[in-house]
């Protein structure tokens, strides 16, 4: 009844918003227009002294990872809220540019953290099918509609012009990071060659500010009775009787696929 309470003051609130998995406009992804009405609430509802990112995430789509990280940041201004990460497993590439979003950014001593790099992986089949007698026939209306066709051997320019598409996308996670660590970031540290580090490893880098866990942290800042209300993407009504088991089943693969990278 205390909150009702004219004059008296309620202990502080924190709201945590748990952003775990791989950001990707799939289904179950980590994504601006899931996480909107989240994040909004999360701002919005109570009052809260600040919020906790709780991130456990090896990456996956830079634009949604942008567009999140660019929501949490507007936010925060506009309320006066201040952002706390606090890294589970990992938070690599796009997992990092999340954390960034925050204030300051708090890990485990085993968390792994950092792969600020950009990467285009896939398969070719041009040998396979050689093996087999197969002859590839393509024919476009534009000399780049092939690019990168995954059953024609690998061409010198494609490489050349996916490397020219992947540097923008780079620079913009360097400048992103540099613009929220500022004068924290060791300057004579190799930090954007998609490098990872290990618990104080980031801290000796300026990746991250301490080894800290979301609870003990917030109440050592903010006090003893601090409150605490979680934010997360729920399931679907479709996810929880199971009729998206394909989707999922792909989330999953791809998910591990990326957690695999950093042996996890």
């Amino acid at each position: 009844m205390k909150r009702f309470i004219p004059f008296i003051k309620s202990p502080p609130l924190v709201s945590v918003i748990r952003l775990s998995g791989i950001i990707s406009t799939g289904r179950g992804g980590l994504n601006d227009q899931a996480l909107a009405p989240i994040i909004e609430r999360a701002f919005a509802k109570g009052k809260p002294a600040a919020v906790a990112l709780v991130i456990n995430s090896p990456g996956g789509s830079p634009v949604q990872s942008s567009m999140i990280a660019a929501r949490i940041r507007r936010l925060s201004a506009e309320k006066e809220v201040p952002v706390y990460a606090f890294i589970e497993d990992v938070a690599a590439s796009g997992g990092y540019w999340l954390a960034c979003a925050a204030d300051q950014i708090f890990l485990d001593a085993t968390s792994i953290i950092g792969s600020i790099g950009v990467i285009s992986a896939s398969f070719g089949f041009d040998k396979a099918m050689a093996n087999y007698g197969v002859e590839r026939r393509i024919h476009t209306a534009g000399k780049s509609k092939s690019f990168m066709d995954p059953f024609s051997p690998q061409k010198t320019a494609d490489v050349k012009r996916i490397k020219a598409l992947q540097e923008p996308i780079h620079q913009a996670f360097i400048d992103h990071v540099k613009t929220r660590r500022g004068t924290r970031l060791d300057e004579t540290a190799e930090l954007f060659g998609g490098e990872i580090w290990v618990g104080s490893q980031a801290l000796d880098v300026g990746i991250a500010d301490g080894i800290a866990h979301v609870l003990p942290k917030m109440k050592e800042l903010l006090g003893k009775k601090t409150r605490f209300r979680d934010y997360g993407p729920k399931k679907s009504a479709l996810s929880r009787f199971g009729l998206s088991l394909i989707d999922e089943t792909l989330m999953g693969v791809e998910e591990r696929s990326l957690r695999a990278r950093f042996g996890l």
